[in-house]
This record gives structure tokens, C-alpha cells and sequence, in this order.
């Protein structure tokens, strides 16, 4: 197994008119063509393009997937906010398996937070809400560092927009665990104290929400460039580390959870299990996910 990665933070490069840029769109053709480059000469038969929050939401969607299309040969699959998190609570599951009980599942993208919360395979409840790391470093902490007054508004307007779909994950039954997925919540446990990357995805890594506070309080005074020199903050990453830890305190909080797991399996993951399976029962894939 190998693993190639282009960060493009496409919610970041979204425009007044909530148009993709001429930039990420230029981005994203880039890499969809690399990627499939390096797939086939890989020896790989299939290829699975897939995008979530950040190319869904762009007013100019359609457009840029077609010119996606046209460049590289390549249609790009829009999964929906609820399919994101279906797919994630799937890999989730498989990574901890049938014993876990009732999970929790948390993810936070650049353009959304997916949440799921079931004790099978199909979780009982499923959402996305629009509180991404990147599209509220964006709409929020445009100062560098952000402004701790700011710091407090986003935290009580993040307060109210979880609210109701909090309520609707703990209406679904108490979790025996909860999980924390994708590159923020990694990052933030590694921040905490978490083992590294090098250490593999076995060692067992925990985020709970007083380390995040602390970090907050000593994050939200540092420019993104000094946030880049910290172990495990990527450049691409640190400027919207912040928004990502205020999301994430703010979803352990409405959801009262003092600790979370971090797993190591998330969407792709999901994405790539949903297709084994299918493929495995001769089933057609549902239209979202073809």
C-alpha cells in the first residue's frame, strides 16, 4: 500500500460569490490528473475519484467537474454531507469492530464536521453541518493570530449551530466509545501528547477536552507561522488549527464527551470498504456512490 497526498484546502478557495476559485479548480484538475497517473502506472484497475464539502457547496460545482472531466479523463463523484459521514462511521467501525458497541464518530473536514453516532454498520444517525476547519478559518479568524474576543464569539456561535444536531446524536442512545476522525483530530492529539505518526496506527492515541483547552488558549495566540514550527502541525495545516480545535471542543462539549479515541481509518477508508463490499455481493453501488 503507498499513499500520495496534494493538500489544495479548497474551502479555503472559496470566493465572495461562493464560486471555487480559477486557483483551486486549476488545483484540483492538477492533482486528479497526477493521481491517476500514478494509479495506473501503479498496476491499480480501478479508480475512485471522490469530493466532499468544499467542491459540493461552489455555486460553479458543476462546472469545475466537468472541466475536471475533460482534462483528465476522470469524473469526480460528489458524495453528500450524510454520505460522508455513513462512509466514515463505516471505516470506523471496521477499524474497532462489532464489540465497540454504540460509537460516536466525529470528523472534522476543511468545508464540514460529519457526525454519526450507531451500533452497526449503517449508523443510526448520520449528519453534516457546515463547520469545517477550513471555511471557518475563512469566515471567522481572518486576523493572524485571531483575536481572543473573536476566539469567544466563534466558540458561542459554534455553541448554538451544534445544538440541534447534538441533541438528535444523544437522542440515538449513550456511545460506549467515541472516535475522533481525519488530519485535525490527529494533529490535535499529537499536540496533547498522542504517540506520533511513527509510532503506527496500533498504538492507542486519546484527545480528551481539558488537553484541548489548554491547547487552545496557547494556540490561539500564535501566528499560523509560528504554529507551523510545532511537532505535527504541517504547513498546510496550520492555519486552520485553530477553527479546527474550536470545532472540535465545541462538539465534545455539546455532546459531553471528556475523551475521544483517534482512529486512523476515516473516509477513504469507507469509501474503499463500501466498494469491496458491493463488488464482493455483485450489488450495484447506490447513485451517490458510484
Amino acid at each position: 500500500m503507498s499513499s500520495t497526498k496534494s493538500t489544495l484546502r479548497l474551502a479555503e478557495q472559496i470566493d465572495a460569490d461562493g464560486r471555487l476559485s480559477q486557483r483551486g479548480a486549476d488545483g484540483l484538475i492538477e492533482s486528479v490528473d497526477e493521481f491517476t497517473k500514478i494509479a495506473y502506472t501503479s498496476g491499480c484497475k480501478q479508480v475512485m475519484a471522490f469530493a466532499t464539502s468544499a467542491v459540493r457547496d461552489a455555486a460553479n460545482c458543476d462546472d469545475v467537474l466537468e472541466r475536471v472531466a475533460e482534462a483528465t479523463g476522470v469524473r469526480v463523484v460528489v458524495l453528500s454531507g450524510v454520505d460522508e459521514a455513513r462512509l466514515t462511521s463505516l471505516a470506523v467501525r471496521r477499524w474497532y469492530g462489532w464489540g465497540s458497541g454504540r460509537i460516536v464518530a466525529l470528523d472534522i473536514g476543511g468545508g464540514s464536521l460529519e457526525l454519526s453516532n450507531g451500533v452497526d454498520e449503517e449508523p443510526d444517525v448520520a449528519l453534516s453541518l457546515p463547520l469545517g476547519a477550513g471555511r471557518l478559518t475563512r469566515e471567522w479568524l481572518m486576523e493572524d493570530p485571531p483575536g481572543r474576543r473573536r476566539v469567544a464569539v466563534l466558540r458561542d456561535w459554534l455553541d448554538a449551530e451544534l445544538a440541534a444536531g447534538a441533541k438528535e446524536l444523544i437522542d440515538a442512545g449513550s456511545p460506549d466509545l467515541a472516535v475522533g476522525t481525519s488530519k485535525t483530530f490527529r494533529s490535535l492529539a499529537r499536540l496533547t501528547g498522542a504517540a506520533p505518526s511513527s509510532a503506527g496506527p496500533r498504538v492507542k492515541r486519546t484527545l480528551t477536552i481539558s488537553g484541548l483547552r489548554q491547547l487552545i488558549a496557547f494556540i490561539s495566540r500564535m501566528t499560523t507561522a509560528d504554529r507551523a514550527e510545532l511537532e505535527g502541525v504541517s504547513v498546510d495545516r496550520a492555519g486552520q488549527l485553530v477553527a479546527g480545535a474550536l470545532v472540535a471542543e465545541a462538539s465534545m462539549r455539546a455532546l459531553s464527551i471528556d475523551t475521544l479515541e483517534i482512529c486512523p481509518w476515516a473516509l477513504r477508508e469507507g469509501v474503499i470498504l463500501r466498494r469491496l463490499d458491493l463488488e464482493s455481493s455483485d450489488t450495484e453501488l447506490p447513485a451517490g456512490e458510484r
